[in-house]
Formats: C-alpha cells, sequence, structure tokens
C-alpha cells in the first residue's frame, strides 16, 4: 500500500516511515524542504509541497492511504498572539491541503489518519477520558477541534477517517522526553508543580504502531486516544524516572516558576489529562510497553 504522510520529517513521522516500510508499504513525505531528507529507507521518497496547496502531489493520494501529522511543535516559543496564530495555521491550511488532494482524487484514498492530542480535552482532573469525552476549552483544546474539524469533510466522499489524540509521546531521539530528563541528570529532577496532574505517556514505538494498525484495519474509524492504558500522575513519573535513572527525584519545579518563564505554554507540564485507549483496545491494538517504567528502561538502555 501507497501511504502519504503530510508532516513526515519530524519524530512521529521518521520512525513511522521506518514502521510502514519494513512492513512491505510504499511511504511518500509532503515536505517543504524535501531535498534536507536524507538517508531515507528504501521504499521511500519525498516529494515537496508548500503546505497550503495540492500542486506538485495531489495526484500521489489517489487511492493511497494518507497521515496528516503537519503542524508546528507546540511547545518551542511563548504562546503569544502571533505565535498561537502560526501553530493554527501550520496545522489547519495543510489540512484544508489534504482536504483539497481527497476531493479530487480518482480512485478515493482509502483512509485519512487524522492527527490531534489530548490537549482536545482540556486542563484534566481526575476524571478517565475516553475518547466520548467532551472538548476543554482552553487554547490547546481549541486548536485541537478546530484542527480536527477541517479534515471532516473527507467522510462526506465516503473516505474513511481516524483521528489520533495523542498523548506525550516518549523517545531518546527527541520530543519532550530529553527535556524531561535533563534535570535528573543534573540530580535536580522532581513533579512540576503539585505533581498531581496526570502524565498521558506513550511510548513511539507504540505510536507508530497504532498508527499502522489504523491503516491497516478497515473497520477503525472516528477517534482513538494514541496513549498508553495506564497514565499516571506527574510525581509517579518523576519517581520512575528517577528509579531509572538512579538519580532523586524529590525537587519539584515550582509553578509560579514554571508560569514565568514559559507563560501560557507553562500548561503543557502544569495540567495534564487522564487519557485511555479505549476504542484501541476494544479493537485488540497490543501495547507493547504498558508501564512507563518498562518504556523508560527501552528507551534509556
Amino acid at each position: 500500500m501507497r501511504v502519504v504522510i503530510a508532516g513526515g520529517s519530524g519524530l512521529i513521522g521518521k520512525a513511522l516511515t521506518a514502521e510502514l516500510v519494513a512492513a512491505g508499504h510504499e511511504a511518500i513525505l509532503l515536505s517543504r524542504t524535501p531535498h534536507r531528507l536524507a538517508g531515507l529507507p528504501a521504499g521511500t521518497r519525498a516529494v515537496g509541497w508548500d503546505g497550503t496547496t495540492v500542486q506538485g502531489w495531489g495526484d500521489l493520494v489517489a487511492g493511497s492511504a494518507i497521515v496528516n501529522l503537519a503542524g508546528e511543535s507546540i511547545a518551542s516559543g511563548r504562546w503569544n498572539d502571533r505565535r498561537k496564530r502560526r501553530l493554527r495555521d501550520s496545522r489547519l491550511n495543510p489540512t484544508r491541503a489534504v482536504v483539497a488532494a481527497v476531493a479530487q482524487a480518482e480512485p478515493a484514498p482509502t483512509v485519512l489518519v487524522q492527527g490531534s492530542a489530548v490537549g482536545f480535552y482540556g486542563p484534566g482532573d481526575d476524571r478517565q477520558l475516553s475518547e466520548e469525552s467532551p472538548p476543554g476549552g482552553d487554547f490547546l483544546a481549541e486548536l485541537c477541534v478546530h484542527w480536527e474539524e477541517a479534515s471532516a469533510a473527507v467522510e462526506e466522499v465516503g473516505v474513511r477517517r481516524a483521528v489520533i489524540r495523542t498523548g506525550v509521546v516518549l523517545s531518546a531521539e527527541g520530543g519532550a522526553l530529553p527535556r524531561i530528563l535533563l534535570p535528573f541528570r543534573l540530580f535536580a529532577g522532581g513533579a512540576a508543580g503539585h505533581g498531581r496532574q496526570w502524565f498521558p505517556w506513550i511510548h513511539l514505538a507504540d505510536e507508530v504502531a497504532a498508527i499502522r494498525f489504523l491503516i491497516e484495519h478497515g473497520e477503525a474509524a472516528g477517534i482513538f486516544n494514541l496513549t498508553a492504558p495506564n497514565p499516571l500522575t506527574n510525581r509517579e513519573f518523576a519517581k520512575v524516572a528517577g528509579k531509572v535513572l538512579r538519580r532523586p527525584s524529590f525537587i519539584p519545579a515550582p509553578a509560579f516558576a514554571l508560569r514565568l518563564m514559559l507563560g501560557e505554554m507553562a500548561d503543557l507540564v502544569l495540567e495534564g489529562q487522564r487519557a485511555v485507549p479505549q476504542r484501541l483496545q476494544k479493537l485488540g491494538f497490543p501495547f507493547r510497553f504498558l508501564t512507563a517504567e518498562a518504556a523508560l528502561r527501552d528507551l534509556l538502555a
């Protein structure tokens, strides 16, 4: 099967490409800078796009699967009005282009796996959040709502759509984990704020395996939380990290200091969601990493 990946040059996209090619699929990465994507595995090619139109790539989605992961990182730069606008545009414009490509494709694509995040649910409490839970009302929740809605039109032309609300993806190669672990390596690790907020994590290997699972299983449609089955609180995760690294984990990062440094973006670490992958589990997806300790030991081996 041909799989077209928008946003394929990021952490998840690169790992997904390797997973798909190893399974015998063809992967096409859409990138604004395809010349920089060196060392791609056999069975992969990079195609340039501007992130807003179908020019130069729209014909590639005919009969293909599409994975839309396009969007700037929410964890880089303070969230001022200009930054928020960039975060919205970097998600909504590519998604509209994907929808336009689907509308003109003949034959139609087999599936669209649409990116989103557990930030959809807003700042959480102790409630367990399934895919049926309502959205929150903060910036991240509204961003996710609009991002998901932007791709809904593909269903009107009969294309199966699976929306992935991803948690914190753990990888030694990048993303949040190296930054989370840095204070522990410096013997200054601990919880963020009060530490009672939930930490909806997932190992990168399970993230990409779940996306492949959704591509390959024709009955998989609708919303899917891509998080490990056993979320834990920020304080509990800090204890696990300290145990695995053999470092102390009792030095908290005060909430006021985080807000002073990060502004509104501090909500990424001071708020969390107790999201669980209810629908993935019902479909029988086999998670490899069920506990944070097992995930960290694998990643830091």
